[in-house]
Order: structure tokens, then sequence, then C-alpha cells
């Protein structure tokens, strides 16, 4: 039998990690949320309490609830805060070599029987499982962005994933209303291993000039009917996001349809990185997003 999980704690208060903290609070549960720059730590929680209050607006949240949810959040300056948690979730930027460092710290903060679980959208579960001192404790669980809004979470197994672990994983990920699907250990997983390199088709598509920002972004909106285009959809998850995700694929598959386009890397490396930098494959400086191309 896994362990019930009643106490969540949450590393990175960006965009991701300030939604899982949100869908936790709601659901119930105590959740202790860090992040080592205090200013996204304090930004993190102003943007689930924002959220929070467009619920109740809606009127899918009442007040009560509201306020009940921010008072179980507790932001935390250090990972010995996370002694008392049952699951802590790595929430930090798609990078190997930071989550493995923080996975290394973590550890002796955590009592034996306490869960670890990452939030990646592409790395390898079993190497980062590696990196702690209980591979059998750890387990990939990918929350879908933006968090509140998003059904889908997926499920990771690494290869030293025991049982106890993916059933409390999943019961889990039920408390919290979410969807459950399991994908293998493989590069990118299931959503993004189909996702992203179609949105790196759309930029060599844009790379090649069959077309411009708008016409590929409406071509698919209204051609296959999908609710964003992919080049929004792509500053929407953050350019740099979707650079390491298609790097991961390409190294791990060994296959050169996964090349990441040339045009990606250059907004990548010219600090274009979508909505998050004002700039992207649209330029959000305005009233209005504009196409850069």
């Amino acid at each position: 039998m896994g362990i019930e999980i009643k106490t969540v704690g949450i590393i990175g208060a960006g965009q991701m990690g300030s939604g899982i903290a949100h869908v936790c609070a709601v659901a119930g549960l105590d959740v202790r949320l860090n992040d080592r720059d205090p200013d996204r730590l304090k930004n993190g929680l102003a943007t689930v309490n924002g959220n929070l209050q467009r619920q109740v607006a809606k009127g899918t949240l009442s007040e009560d609830v509201r306020r009940e949810a921010i008072a179980r959040i507790t932001p935390i300056e250090s990972f010995d805060d996370f002694g008392p948690c049952d699951l802590v979730i790595e929430a930090a930027t798609e990078d190997e070599a930071i989550k493995r460092q923080i996975f290394s710290a973590l550890c002796p903060s955590l009592r034996p029987e306490t869960m670890v679980a990452t939030n990646t959208s592409s790395i390898s579960i079993t190497r980062l499982a590696a990196s702690t001192d209980r591979p059998e404790r750890f387990i990939g669980i990918h929350f879908m962005n933006p968090v509140p809004v998003m059904q889908l979470v997926e499920l990771i197994r690494g290869i030293a994933t025991e049982d106890p672990t993916y059933e409390s994983a999943r019961a889990f990920v039920s408390r919290l209303g979410k969807t459950v699907t399991v994908s293998e250990d493989f590069p990118a997983f299931i959503v993004n291993r189909i996702l992203l390199p179609m949105i790196n088709e759309a930029i060599y598509t844009l790379y090649e000039g069959v077309g411009s920002v708008d016409s590929i972004d409406t071509a698919m909106r209204l051609g296959a009917n999908h609710p964003m285009g992919p080049l929004q959809l792509a500053d929407f998850i953050g350019l740099d996001t979707c650079l390491s995700i298609m790097q991961v694929l390409y190294e791990g598959l060994a296959d050169s349809k996964y090349r990441p386009c040339p045009l990606l890397v250059k907004y990548v490396e010219a600090g274009w990185l979508g909505r998050k930098s004002k700039r992207g494959f649209y330029d959000y400086r305005g009233p209005e997003p504009v196409p850069t191309r």
C-alpha cells in the first residue's frame, strides 16, 4: 500500500509550480512552496491568489474555498522546511543538471518514507531518480499548463519506481480531480513526443518561408480546428522550454527528424522566449500581440 498524501512540497514557484500549488490547495492539501528567488515566490503566491479570484468571479469557486486554499499555502525559504511533507514535487526549469542538483540537496531534509516527484516534461525519470537516495519512491508527475485548467496528468515510472509509489501518485492525482495517463520512460513521454515535433515543424515552415506567423497559426486554427496556433502555443509554453524538449528528443532518440529548427535556436539565443519575455513569434509589448515575422 502507498502512503496517503496530506502535505505537498513544491520546488519552483513559476508558472507550473504555482499552478500545482493552486490545485493542491483547492483539493484540501497543505502546501509548502519554495523558490530560490524570493521575488518569484512572492509573484507565484500572487498568481495563485489572482487565479483563485478569477474562479470566484466566474462562480466556479466560493470565496470561502478561495480563502481556505490561500491559507493552506505556506511559502518556505529552505529545503529543511519540507520535512513534514509526504510528497515533494520539483517544478524547476527544464534543465537536467539543475534538477539533479535540487534532488541531491533536497533528500537529506526528507523523512525516509517521503515520495519525490518531478514535473519534467521530457527528461528521463530513471536518470533523475538516480540522483536521489530513494529511486524506488521517485516518479514523474507531469502536469499540463495551465495546471488549474488542464485535465490531464502524465504519470511516468522510472525503472526503480515501486508499486506503492505509483499507487500513491495515482490516488494523489485523482484527488486533484485530474485524469491520469501512464507513459513509459521514453524521451518527452506521450504529449510532448507528439506535440513538440508539430510545433518544431511549424517553426520550420516559418523558417523556410512557406507562410508567415499569422498564416501558419490561422491555417492550423481553422484548418485543423486547433484552439491555438502552433507558434502562439510555442510562445505560451516558452521557446526555451520548447528547445529543451526538442534537444532531449534529438539526443535521446538519435533521429534527425527531431532536430530543433535553427530559427527556434536563434530566438532563444536572442532572449525571445515568448510571452514571459514579451517577445517570441509575437511581440507582446503593446495592447495586442503582433507577429514578429
